[in-house]
């Protein structure tokens, strides 16, 4: 795997490239900017890139918005020291496929290869902060399973991970996945997890 990582404090992006070097996974380069990481994406075409939310001249969530207008598919997890609702639902709204806490060293390497295994990753400090929504909120054709299963999406869980929490086959997780998706009219597990947060701060 080889990544990009941006951050705007040198120390920061020294310590993270230690820290995933030592992992053996591969960084390309590194930048201390939103304006940067969209360059160096382009320039290098890595697997995943690790960037900050807060930095100068333009920040991680425009970044992200620049970067996925160019590639839609690339695989961009955000790092930070702020836990913000309206950050995090700007965030995976754009297509980020993860947001993890710089507090929780011994989560990125984790991270980072859940994402780059096409998982969706949000650190468990955020998924708390969220007020668990009331079944109401949610859309009134949606079953209970298809709750129970929504939370497990919206918590990062992959197929497989959900089947062995509910008791399911993965086959039966796809399926219950796929009926949600054209109930709720939305494209992938990604919106799912967007609107389970949007249920979330509706409360």
């Amino acid at each position: 795997m080889k990544i990009i990582i941006v951050d705007d404090d040198p120390l920061v992006v020294n310590s993270l490239k230690t820290i995933v070097n030592a992992s053996g996974i591969e960084v390309l380069a590194v930048g201390y900017d939103g304006i940067q990481a969209v360059d160096l994406y382009k320039k290098h075409k890595p697997d995943l890139i690790l960037m900050d939310i807060r930095m100068e001249k333009m920040n991680g969530i425009e970044a992200t918005r620049e970067i996925i207008e160019y590639d839609p598919e690339a695989k961009i997890l955000l790092i930070t020291t702020f836990q913000d609702d309206e950050y995090i639902l700007s965030a995976i709204n754009l297509g980020c496929k993860g947001y993890i806490l710089k507090q929780n060293i011994e989560g990125i390497i984790p991270a980072i290869n859940a994402v780059y295994s096409g998982n969706l990753v949000f650190d468990s400090k955020i998924v708390s902060s969220f007020q668990k929504p009331a079944r109401r909120n949610f859309h009134e054709e949606l079953t209970d399973r298809e709750i129970d299963i929504l939370l497990l999406v919206a918590e990062g869980y992959n197929n497989k991970e959900i089947a062995e929490k509910l008791y399911l086959s993965e086959g039966t997780v796809r399926n219950y996945i796929s009926n949600m998706l054209e109930k709720l009219n939305l494209r992938d597990r990604t919106q799912l997890a967007i609107y389970y947060y949007k249920s979330s701060k509706n409360q």
